[in-house]
């Protein structure tokens, strides 16, 4: 529980210097310091969107559970959001991120968990 709310606050700290220092997003760095390739990434990420396996909730619960467990808390804050705004429940963001649990172990939970739900929580 320490270690979850030492992260959380440790998180929430690193976000808000982000914000303040008026760092920009890390794929508005990549659009302006390589413009080609991140035109050529954007239409990966848009033909990945239009395959129809997978509701776009789905993707996004996937696409959190991935990153979760590498531990990419940048992802977590960007694309908890994006699955809020396409229905994602609160228990599918948690459970997202739970299942991380059987690939890396602690590393998502205690990295992801707490952002990813103290930003559900703060997302309309």
């Amino acid at each position: 529980m320490i270690l979850m709310i030492s992260n959380n606050m440790l998180t929430g700290q690193l976000l808000n210097q982000f914000n303040k220092n008026k760092i920009m997003n890390p794929l508005e760095i990549f659009q302006k310091e390589a413009p080609d390739v991140a035109k050529a990434f954007d239409g990966l990420i848009e033909a990945l969107k239009g395959t129809t396996g997978l509701d776009a909730k789905t993707k996004q619960l996937i696409y959190i559970g991935i990153k979760s467990a590498f531990g990419d808390t940048t992802a977590i804050y960007y694309h908890v959001p994006m699955a809020k705004k396409l229905g994602a429940t609160r228990d599918e963001i948690k459970d997202t991120i739970l299942i991380t649990l059987t690939v890396c172990g602690l590393k998502g939970v205690a990295g992801c968990l707490p952002l990813a739900l103290d930003i559900y929580d703060k997302t309309e």
